[in-house]
């Protein structure tokens, strides 16, 4: 595996893709959105670490992709394969075909509704209900980065395969705003619950998976020990592979106060999502190499050729 993805490192490293510029300097086509990347501050004036503020855009690498919606249904391939409509209601993004059944071989078969045609990956997030009816969702947002101090060029892409889920299904209380967040639009000010939303900003909810691999396993029984997150800049030793640490967002078509909001997991602090990695392996590669291993602001959502 390794070899073969240092390989493909190497040959994406020799390669000069348009929609680049070092996060030093240069504008790029990035999506400069404010979406939390980078450093955060704790806003802790109310005397509770319930929300933090991003530092600015582009001080990391980065590459970003769009996802429109594509379907929904009560299935779980990662928590419940092969039991359709054993599972509460989920949003999917990305891969077309997502669903209780999925396997990897089906997922890189299927179609995608990302901007960027070669990630075929699924991504999916609890519905979100409003006094007990149905909010539609809008879009989804997948960027791609470093941990948090660690250091970019030892990032190594995501093997084939790899199912990951981040944030908790059963919470009952807040979760903590680095794992699941909300905001309006691309508001840089991350809540523990759902702020009140302008009429020109819809609500998202932001989760973000960790960022340490073991290096052995796909999956396992309760979906979460083959990951870590990374903590000072480093991996834990039991999990010392650095990957891209994905934050996804979900955009929901709601705005004003948070009133009755609900998921279909259950009360609004049951934040989560699952992602499976379908990516082609060579794209993939590439962007770790060109956007993470170099710092750059790679903007795949805008400007930025796709395949």
């Amino acid at each position: 595996m390794s070899r073969r993805r240092g390989a493909l490192a190497a040959v994406a490293m020799a390669a000069l893709v348009a929609g680049c510029a070092t996060a030093e300097g240069r504008s790029a086509p990035a999506d400069t959105s404010g979406a939390a990347h980078h450093h955060v501050h704790l806003d802790t004036s109310n005397g509770q670490p319930d929300r933090v503020i991003t530092g600015p855009q582009g001080e990391r690498g980065q590459f970003v992709v769009e996802c429109r919606f594509s379907h929904q249904a009560p299935d779980d391939p990662i928590v419940y394969p092969g039991a359709p409509g054993a599972s509460h209601e989920h949003l999917f993004f990305g891969n077309t075909t997502t669903d209780a059944a999925s396997t990897l071989a089906s997922l890189q078969a299927g179609g995608t509704t990302c901007d960027q045609q070669l990630d075929r990956a699924a991504y999916w997030a609890p519905a979100l209900y409003d006094a007990g009816r149905e909010v539609p969702a809008v879009k989804s947002t997948a960027y791609y980065r470093a941990g948090l101090d660690v250091d970019p060029t030892t990032v190594q892409p995501y093997p084939p395969g790899l199912a990951m889920i981040a944030g908790s299904a059963a919470a009952t209380a807040a979760q903590p705003v680095e794992v699941v967040a909300w905001t309006c639009g691309t508001s840089g000010t991350r809540d523990a619950t759902p702020p009140s939303c302008p009429p020109d900003r819809g609500l998202r909810m932001i989760v973000t998976f960790p960022d340490c691999w073991n290096g052995r396993d796909l999956d396992v029984a309760d979906h979460h020990a083959h990951l870590a997150y990374s903590h000072g800049g480093r991996c834990p030793s039991d999990h010392p592979v650095p990957i891209p640490q994905l934050q996804f967002s979900v955009e929901y078509d709601h705005h004003g106060p948070p009133g009755a909001l609900s998921l279909a997991s259950g009360p609004i602090t049951s934040g989560h999502a699952d992602f499976v990695n379908a990516w082609d392996e060579t794209k993939l590669a590439t962007e770790v190499a060109l956007c993470l291993h170099r710092n750059v602001v790679c903007g795949i959502t805008s400007g930025r050729k796709t395949g």
